[in-house]
């Protein structure tokens, strides 16, 4: 379930064919059901429109329709069971996870990687797929969507890695608002963290009270900065102070004040659901040292086979010539010939030419 367009209800005016109007003090359903943790307000909206939602066992098509505490609302014929208390948890979010319940290409979701023993949940916002750090979590869907909106005035702060040279004075006129590909920007506090002067990376801290899509990210890209890392270090009173990564705590829920007002309390409140386990890898064997030369060359015998003798150095062989200045070679003369007739001037003649 993606929430990344939990930005309010719509529908047209009118109910369900065949729905019995009801009393002028009932919630509308997409309320009643965000609330009890189904899902977004939005997303029920979709619920609606594709014939999920029954209301006294008439199927609903459109959500503009009020609900009491007496009416019977199923979901996939499914009864919807009563508002929970509400919670509201931090979660430390780590990269390399999508913040929707189903991706449809298949990545890890933070709703997959959450600890065992919590309710069913829905995000406060969203997180991209890169960005790390506190992402709330609630189980009403009407709390997420009050804590999310712009009207509600809470500030986003981020700390950016980024990449490039850092002008001071862009960071400061940043505070105007800033438009980047036809989208307007609001105003963002921004400036440069103390580093090491001439780092090829260098930290800049953010606050802002929008949170559009890729904000960050995009709005440094147009001041020539490349952001490498993006963690998200606290949204409103809440903190992400020292919860270790992929832990979830939970924290005070909100009130409401009899003129409908938020009351947000930071702190830890509650158990801490630390992260799971990481799935085990396999892990391959060491591959074997690799044998001396002379173990690799040496021959291996079958049983009953004589091994060579390794004849030692300095020896040889009887009858062989012992080691010294090589001299001329001794004639060999086969058994029954005459020897060698010695080299010289031949006899009865002398050297001459043939006439």
């Amino acid at each position: 379930m993606d929430h990344r367009d939990d930005r309010g209800a719509g529908g047209g005016e009118g109910q369900a064919e065949g729905a019995q109007p009801l009393a002028p003090g009932g919630e509308r359903i997409a309320k009643v059901l965000a609330r009890a943790g189904v899902a977004s307000r939005r997303e029920i909206e979709r619920l609606i429109e594709a014939g999920r939602v029954a209301l006294n066992g008439q199927t609903l098509t459109s959500p503009a329709v009020k609900v009491s505490a007496n009416d019977r609302v199923t979901l996939d014929g499914k009864p919807v069971a009563a508002a929970e208390p509400t919670r509201l948890f931090r979660y430390h979010k780590p990269p390399g996870l999508v913040t929707t319940h189903r991706d449809p290409q298949g990545r890890p979701t933070v709703f997959d990687a959450l600890p065992p023993g919590l309710p069913r949940l829905i995000s406060v916002g969203r997180l991209d797929l890169n960005s790390e750090g506190l992402l709330l979590l609630t189980n009403d869907g009407e709390l997420a969507r009050m804590l999310e909106l712009p009207a509600t005035g809470l500030k986003r702060r981020y700390r950016a890695r980024a990449r490039g040279r850092i002008d001071a004075g862009k960071l400061a006129r940043l505070a105007q608002g800033i438009t980047v590909d036809g989208v307007h920007y609001g105003p963002i506090e921004a400036e440069a963290e103390p580093g090491r002067d001439g780092a090829a990376n260098q930290w800049v801290s953010l606050s802002l009270a929008e949170g559009k899509n890729r904000e960050v990210r995009k709005v440094l890209e147009a001041l020539g900065l490349t952001v490498n890392r993006l963690i998200r270090v606290a949204y409103g009173p809440y903190e992400l102070g020292a919860l270790e990564k992929s832990a979830v705590e939970e924290l005070p829920a909100p009130t409401r004040g009899a003129d409908g007002a938020l009351s947000l309390v930071a702190g830890k409140q509650g158990h801490q659901y630390k992260a799971k386990p990481p799935k085990p890898r396999r892990v391959q064997s060491p591959a074997s040292p690799a044998l001396p030369l002379e173990a690799e060359d040496r021959k291996k015998y079958k049983p009953g086979w004589a091994k060579a003798k390794v004849k030692p150095s300095g020896s040889r062989p009887a009858g062989a010539r012992p080691a010294g200045p090589r001299g001329p070679k001794p004639s060999a003369s086969r058994p029954g010939s005459s020897p060698a007739r010695p080299r010289g001037p031949r006899p009865g003649g002398g050297q001459g030419r043939r006439g």
